[in-house]
């Protein structure tokens, strides 16, 4: 972190703890890059960012294919669907979509890539509150100005660079939400809230859960039924929506 004095204050950043690593992915660099194949304490992982739906999402990377354990290596297609962009596994050319982690064309049609909690957080508070984070390098071995958002005004207004099957209008086309998934029902909840309540008590498919916002800004959803961690996913209201049209959003009445 200490080195890391290249970050304001306000960039936001992807902070992944895996095992007894944590490591911060800033904003600005997978903003050109979308993708980083990484490996942690010995387990290799794949980090996505799609800056068009807000979306982060992070990924074992080793599957079983034809009873093997593989590691699949991922590549941008430069491919987009539903606004969101399109991965690929070197490997066998399969495409996957970055939003879920499914496999959508290819011969690996129908796999699913196991899903790892991340957390989009702001570089100030994070920084006071794990001093002791690694930090993604500027130095990635390519020339881009990491310092320029090449999407400077696309978080700021309503308009889409590109076609979605579903709309919505219950939430503004780019609010921030945290989706949760649980027994094939879905439920959004807006950012906003969030920070204001910092826990949210609610019931989804029936059973019991809590929503947390810590002093970090990371989320985390758990079963109370069962005590387990529930999988979250932040990306923009449009998004979030065209993926999962089912789904159902909290509000303040709930």
């Amino acid at each position: 972190v200490k080195e890391a004095s290249w970050l304001k204050d306000n960039d936001l950043v992807i902070v992944l703890i895996h095992k007894d690593i944590t490591k911060v992915y800033p904003l600005s660099i997978l903003n050109w890059h979308e993708i980083i194949n990484d490996n942690l304490a010995g387990d290799p992982l794949l980090i996505t960012y799609c800056p068009l739906c807000g979306s982060a999402a992070a990924y074992q990377r080793k599957i079983v294919i034809d009873g093997v354990k593989t590691t699949l290596t991922f590549g941008n297609t430069g491919k987009v669907y539903n606004s969101n962009f399109i991965m690929y596994d070197h490997n066998t050319d399969s495409y996957w979509s970055q939003f879920d982690g499914n496999a959508i064309m290819g011969e690996l049609t129908g796999k699913q890539l196991p899903q790892i909690n991340v957390h989009i957080v702001n570089w100030r508070d994070w920084k006071r509150t794990h001093p002791n984070s690694l930090v993604l390098s500027e130095n990635t071995g390519f020339s881009r100005s990491y310092e320029k958002d090449p999407y400077p005004q696309y978080p700021q207004n309503n308009e889409l660079l590109f076609p979605v099957d579903k709309k919505s209008s219950s939430l503004l086309t780019k609010e921030v939400i945290f989706g949760i998934t649980l027994e094939n029902k879905e439920k959004a909840y807006p950012e906003n809230i969030l920070k204001e309540k910092a826990i949210i008590s609610d019931v989804l498919s029936g059973a019991r859960i809590k929503i947390q916002r810590d002093e970090a800004g990371m989320v985390t959803a758990t079963n109370l039924e069962t005590g387990l961690t529930l999988p979250v996913q932040r990306s923009y209201w449009f998004s979030w929506y065209t993926f999962h049209p089912e789904t159902q959003v909290y509000t303040t009445q709930d």
